[in-house]
């Protein structure tokens, strides 16, 4: 398969049957059969389909088949292959896509008050969608599948995990940057004894938080992560640091540094890039969350250097696929229950999301790594709980 040029791009891109051409060579190089019968071959309705996937792979794509250009029975398989087969390296930036990448690098998308768009658009869509997909404790975060057969029981060990991590004792003071619907705070009060802080931007979430971690020593905040100001003895951020942007790692770390005591430990959970990038996937910054991005591990430890030692480093991200999956089957199930909330193109859209994601992760495209940090090291050593 030859990479496709700029010049190669424009001339394909106006006519569709070069498209189609190229598209079909391109999808049979990853095992995709265009109209085939294997459940990870793509139907194509509209003909119109390749000019728009060529154009914009990643809108194009998502786009056209939230307009139903497109269909595939097993939407995650169908993204394992591609991504496995990284196709996406077949095709050079065209020059829009370059301008979007140097803004990207200078522009910041995750501002106090971009920041605030995401919980807006995405974590402010209802409890009801949320509640029928995620689990009993409404964990918004990749399950830890290690001697789990459900998605309760997955959840339930990632919170255990992350209070082992954390060395959690009663007594203790923790933060929780981005704290969700509570359910980390919540069962590090219950089971650990500690009290507990959980800064929130999403209206709905605080809102929900507040009342499910009633009669507990724990204070939910509608707060920016950058605003607040004390001291603690652990501080964890499950699932929030990919609304950060690169442009406000450093701040975000520095944060972290005044409000972690000496002694402390501080767990950062987040999905993570194979390769360093500056600007998100299209179609998931539009329609799923605005001003997010993926970090890569140099990005990381450039933000973190010299404030913390990095005590352990453990990736579990082949158990999103079977988190989302698991959010997926739920969705399905419980359709019926929401779907006068929504339209079928928000259906489409929410299917495409979640498939696309457990694809990815099936592919090893993208990771999950829970990062531990001590301010002077642990004395002795850090032995991380697995």
């Amino acid at each position: 398969m030859n990479v496709i040029t700029n010049e190669h791009l424009e001339r394909t891109t106006k006519d569709n049957s070069l498209a189609k051409s190229f598209i079909h060579e391109l999808l049979t190089s990853a095992g995709v059969t265009i109209n085939g019968s294997n459940p990870w071959d793509i139907q194509v309705h509209n003909e119109a389909f390749y000019n728009r996937a060529l154009r914009q792979p990643a809108l194009g794509l998502g786009e056209s088949y939230m307009d139903g250009w497109w269909d595939c029975a097993h939407l995650d398989d169908f993204f394992y292959r591609i991504l496995h087969a990284k196709l996406e390296y077949q095709l050079k930036k065209s020059k829009r896509l370059t301008l979007d990448l140097v803004l990207a690098k200078i522009i910041n998308f995750q501002t106090k008050l971009r920041a605030k768009e995401v919980g807006l658009k995405h974590y402010n869509l209802g409890y009801s969608l949320f509640h029928n997909m995620l689990d009993s404790r409404m964990n918004y975060t990749c399950g830890y599948w290690k001697n789990a057969n459900t998605l309760d029981e997955a959840q339930l060990n990632k919170l255990d995990l992350v209070c082992q991590k954390l060395q959690l004792k009663p007594g203790m003071r923790l933060l929780d940057i981005g704290c969700g619907w509570g359910g980390l705070i919540k069962y590090a009060a219950e089971k650990y004894g500690v009290s507990a802080v959980g800064v929130t931007i999403s209206q709905d979430q605080y809102e929900y938080a507040k009342e499910n971690c009633k009669g507990l020593p724990v204070e939910i905040r509608l707060q920016d992560y950058r605003d607040v100001n004390e001291q603690f003895d652990r501080i964890a951020s499950l699932g929030m640091f990919e609304h950060v942007g690169h442009l406000n790692y450093r701040t975000y770390m520095k944060t972290v540094d005044q409000c972690l005591a000496p002694e402390g430990l501080f767990l950062l959970h987040t999905i993570g890039s194979n390769q360093t990038t500056y600007k998100a996937n299209g179609w998931i910054s539009k329609y799923i969350f605005p001003n997010g991005m993926i970090p890569s591990i140099a990005q990381i430890a450039k933000a973190e250097e010299p404030l913390f030692i990095m005590e352990d480093w453990h990736n579990f991200g082949a158990d999103y696929d079977k988190t989302l999956m698991a959010w997926h089957a739920n969705f399905q199930k419980n359709w019926e229950k929401i779907r006068d909330q929504f339209d079928n193109r928000f259906y489409r859209m929410w299917n495409y999301y979640l498939l696309s994601c457990a694809g990815a992760f099936r592919a090893r495209d993208m990771q999950l790594w829970q990062i531990v940090y001590s301010k002077r090291g642990v004395l002795g050593g850090y032995q991380a709980p697995r």
